[in-house]
């Protein structure tokens, strides 16, 4: 109430100086009472006056953005002003704090690894991140505020929404039909939905792939263990002669050695992938692996083959030498079961133009069709299956090779058409090499000398 008894002071003042000042200025025009009267209401005119204008002056604020200061007048005006402009600066903090929080929360979903999109009541966009734009093909800003189901037309999708219990999430295809989404649904506050989105397509895959393995391995080891067992029940219950019981063991030793290939390789794949990537600091001469995939690839040839080795210098890998020696001779291994008797394989090492380095396994076998191309690096994956066991391999090769060049930073190129052989490529990038002088050849040495001392007759 100390506002209202300031006012009453402040008009009571005035209407006395007022009253006072007429009083005087009346009496020297012979009518105190009426000057009196006039002066008082002419104070409080003026009074009435320059409240008016304090009024008009903080309206004019208020009517505007409030951006400036509020007027700074003095008594009633003036703190009504100030007070409203500090509600006003208060609220003005409150939110944009909120708005920090909206925008710090809005990037958080926005930087999830699954898709976020919220409905409002009536199952329209209200915001999505870009993860769930990229889902379900949608614009974050164009298709705002348009009917989910109308962008959105998996039949699943849709029955799901439309069923309302969210309790399991529902998958279907993307839109753009390049994968597998799954899909749940969370209400929250009145009547809105918040869909979460992920693409579970790489999970299917390995799925699949788990499976295909788990199916293969049975596959590959149920063979050999059906032969093993029949031979052993041969064995057993009939007679054989000492040709046929030799025979029977040495197809059984044939099976055994076949099931022994087949569990290294796995123990060698799941090493290669459990494993930390090889460092690189240690260091593996070529040449040495060179000469021993060489001693191999001859054994196993059996002088059926030309075989030939070139290297074009004496350069260095950073890596695991037996995760390389193993590559490398999976390659010369492959060439020389599938390249008929009588036909060539070059393994070479050289440098390539950008300072990466290249081994290569080239072959005059029977090639392989295009489309295999892109599934030899796949576990149990055979373009011939019945040749393949024939010449004993166990599927896994392959995969191993591409594990090992992947570890060590570089990528496998396999070039082949039928009838005119194959080409495996190992490039390993230039950051994993290093390169050696080459030890200097005594003969040359002795040459060189020579050459520089003169001929014996030049020198008399």
């Amino acid at each position: 109430m100390s506002w209202l008894l300031s006012r009453l002071l402040a008009g009571v003042t005035a209407m006395l100086a007022g009253g006072l000042l007429g009083y005087f200025v009346g009496s020297s025009l012979r009518a105190p009472v009426l000057g009196m009267l006039l002066g008082a209401a002419g104070a409080v005119a003026l009074l009435v006056l320059l409240d008016t204008i304090r009024g008009m002056r903080l309206i004019a604020w208020l009517r505007g953005t409030q951006e400036a200061d509020a007027p700074r007048d003095a008594g009633f005006w003036g703190e009504i002003g100030y007070r409203v402009e500090r509600s006003i600066r208060s609220r003005e903090r409150l939110a944009a704090q909120e708005q920090a929080r909206l925008s710090r929360f809005l990037d958080a979903m926005e930087a999830s690894p699954n898709g976020v999109l919220m409905l409002d009541v009536n199952e329209q966009i209200d915001w999505c991140n870009s993860v769930a734009a990229a889902h379900f093909g949608l614009d974050p800003q164009r298709d705002r505020l348009q009917h989910i189901t109308n962008l959105v037309r998996a039949p699943a999708f849709v029955a799901y929404l439309q069923t309302g219990v969210f309790k399991e999430p529902v998958q279907f295809p993307d839109p753009r039909g390049r994968g597998t989404l799954s899909v749940l649904v969370r209400d929250y506050g009145e009547g809105r939905k918040l869909v979460l989105s992920q693409d579970i397509t790489e999970r299917e895959r390995a799925d699949a792939m788990r499976r295909d393995f788990v199916a293969n391995v049975s596959h590959e080891i149920r063979t050999p263990l059906t032969v093993l067992s029949g031979f052993i029940e041969t064995m057993a219950s009939l007679p054989l002669t000492e040709v046929e019981r030799k025979r029977v063991l040495l197809l059984m030793s044939q099976q055994t050695q076949r099931m022994q290939s087949l569990v290294a390789d796995l123990l060698t794949l799941a090493q290669l992938e459990g494993s930390p990537r090889p460092a690189a600091d240690r260091w593996v001469a070529v040449d040495k692996l060179l000469r021993q995939v060489e001693v191999d690839a001859r054994t196993l040839s059996m002088s059926r083959h030309t075989l030939t080795l070139t290297s074009d210098d004496a350069a260095q890998i950073a890596g695991a030498e037996t995760e390389l020696l193993s590559a490398v001779t999976n390659l010369a291994n492959n060439a020389v079961r599938y390249t008929p008797e009588g036909g060539r394989i070059d393994i070479a090492w050289r440098v390539l133009p950008n300072g990466s380095g290249e081994f290569t396994v080239k072959d005059t076998g029977p090639g392989i069709e295009r489309e295999h191309i892109a599934r030899l690096t796949e576990r149990f994956y055979r373009v011939d299956g019945s040749r393949s066991r024939d010449t004993g391999g166990t599927g896994l090769g392959l995969s191993i090779v591409k594990h090992v060049v992947q570890r060590h930073g570089g990528e496998l190129s396999v070039q082949s058409e039928p009838g005119k052989g194959s080409t495996f490529r190992l490039i390993f990038p230039a950051a994993r090499l290093r390169y050696l002088e080459p030890a200097p050849d005594p003969r040359r040495q002795g040459e060189a000398l020579t050459a520089a001392r003169g001929s014996p007759a030049e020198t008399r």
